[in-house]
């Protein structure tokens, strides 16, 4: 089956983002964590939840008290 014509854009609802978009995406880019690279081995979930919790108050401190 042939179809004779020109081909169409489809619409499928997605716009471009906005400069405000933009910014704030670039902003979540710059945001770093504490979170040294690796491979943790914890005895229990407690163990490494104090982890994850330290490595991220070191973060917004880090990041919001500037």
């Amino acid at each position: 089956m042939r179809t004779i014509g020109k081909r169409k854009q489809r619409s499928y609802g997605l716009r471009s983002p906005t400069q405000e978009e933009r910014d704030w995406l670039i902003s979540l880019s710059n945001f770093r964590t504490r979170v040294p690279k690796g491979i943790f081995r914890y005895k229990n979930h407690e163990e490494a939840n104090k982890a994850w919790d330290r490595w991220m108050a070191e973060t917004l401190r880090e990041n919001y008290h500037e």
